[in-house]
């Protein structure tokens, strides 16, 4: 089980492999953004996207469920998270593409109102099998403290 105390500013981690399919991208389009380049081919053609394409929150989705499934693997005492800080979709993501994702550790601090917890703030990467980033995200996890007695450092 990975705790705060466990986790290293620098530490990387690259994982995942989820192949995107047309079916899937136009389910989530339908139901949650329904823009015609998601979903018509004609209209998607229009476009500078030149065929339909996911939207960039389906992406996001991807994205998590990759990242769920590595902390299924790899045990944490996650607690949540309070949010993401920045995020932009690099590229346009299309059926039959293959996403994997990389992370970085970038900061972390204990919480001065919850001796219990931890943050620790990542860069987040997403990318095709061409190795070009089509997501990049600074996020917010919340992660519970092995030795809650231990000091908080400024």
């Amino acid at each position: 089980m990975l705790y705060y105390e466990d986790i290293e500013v620098g530490s990387r981690s690259s994982f995942g492999r989820y192949e995107v399919t047309a079916e899937e991208v136009r389910e989530f389009a339908s139901k949650y953004d329904p823009q015609a380049f998601h979903l018509d081919a004609d209209a998607a053609a229009a476009t500078h996207f030149g065929r339909i394409s996911a939207s960039g929150w389906h992406t996001c989705a991807m994205t998590m469920r990759m990242m769920v499934d590595n902390m299924k693997d790899n045990a944490q005492a996650g607690l949540g998270s309070p949010g993401v800080d920045q995020l932009r979709w690099k590229k346009p993501v299309y059926p039959g593409d293959t996403l994997r994702v990389e992370t970085e550790v970038i900061e972390k601090r204990r919480s001065k109102s919850r001796r219990e917890m931890g943050i620790f703030k990542s860069r987040g990467t997403t990318y095709n099998q061409h190795g070009e980033a089509v997501l990049e995200m600074v996020s917010n996890g919340l992660i519970e403290v092995r030795d809650r007695d231990a000091p908080i450092e400024d």
